[in-house]
């Protein structure tokens, strides 16, 4: 092996990591969202989610690459593509917590590593090959093993229906920040989709305000709210997105999905440091996620 494939498969191993770590920040916001969702509308939640993103992001966008990025960002296609990646996939996360819960939503997103190598093989003529094959099997098996150690938690129904236009609204616009911002870094990507999103939901929440009086319940949101809204608005959008962004640029939204499988063990986890039961079947289910995605990239070779 040259010092090139090395470099390579680090490089590789690395943007796995990252894509790891922003599926594990996605994951802290489900739970810390269950704490803000009775007590805010679905427009008004996803307009200050994304806001809180946007006040983190810009700030230090402006003062990474300076007042340049800023002005010759492409406001207007980044602000479609947010509304499409964050502002509805975002929206439909929160209905679906309103109509099932954390673990099911989770359990939903196993869909989203076919819908993104599907996605990459019809847009981007990518060839689908055993290794990509093979990884796309053991993804679905472990969201299937976690899948079945959640069971008695899992409600479907309409909620299932919003979790899976979630799924799909965000691979989507997954692949589209990176291909419709070739020009700008993973930060400058995340702010512009982010800020977008945040700018069109503002708008819509107001107008849902005066039509349907749809208003927070403030008298109803304290400390522990607004740190799960903090929690659901920095942590699992702000930063899981810029995560994302970096992973996707580099191994492709195909095998960057796959990642999403391991989502409810890292829900589990969480509800497990907060309290709850360690659950077996959701971790033996992560272990082959992780593989799987691995396979597919060639970082563990397939024999033949």
């Amino acid at each position: 092996m040259t010092l090139t494939d090395i470099a390579a498969r680090r490089s590789l191993l690395s943007a796995n990591l990252i894509c790891l770590a922003s599926m594990v920040t996605w994951a802290a916001g489900l739970p810390a969202a269950d704490l803000i969702v009775p007590h805010m509308p679905p427009i008004a939640l996803t307009a200050g989610r994304a806001t809180l993103a946007a006040l983190v992001l810009l700030p230090i966008w402006w003062a990474v690459e300076g007042t340049q990025g800023l002005r010759h960002a492409n406001w207007l296609r980044g602000a479609w593509v947010g509304f499409v990646a964050l502002g509805l996939a975002s929206f439909f996360v929160i209905i679906a917590l309103t109509l099932t819960d954390a673990v099911t939503v989770a359990i939903v997103t196993a869909i989203m590593p076919v819908a993104g190598i599907a996605l990459e093989c019809v847009a981007d003529r990518r060839p689908l090959t055993r290794a990509v094959v093979l990884g796309l099997v053991l993804s679905l098996a472990g969201g299937l093993i976690g899948l079945s150690g959640g069971m008695t938690s899992v409600n479907l129904g309409f909620g299932a229906l919003a979790a899976l236009a979630s799924v799909l609204c965000y691979t989507w616009g997954s692949r589209e920040t990176v291909r419709a911002l070739p020009q700008m870094t993973a930060l400058g990507r995340s702010t512009v989709t982010v800020t977008g999103a945040a700018a069109v939901m503002l708008v819509a929440a107001l107008a849902d305000g005066v039509i349907r009086d749809a208003w927070p319940d403030w008298s109803a949101i304290g400390m522990n709210e607004m740190a799960g809204l903090a929690i659901f608005g920095i942590g699992s959008m702000a930063v899981s997105q810029l995560l994302w962004i970096i992973s996707v640029g580099r191994i492709g939204i195909g095998a960057a999905s796959l990642h999403m499988n391991a989502v409810p063990f890292y829900v589990m986890a969480i509800v497990f440091a907060l309290g709850g039961a360690w659950n077996w079947w959701q971790t033996a289910g992560a272990v082959v996620v992780v593989t799987g995605a691995l396979v597919a990239q060639g970082l563990l070779k397939v024999t033949r």
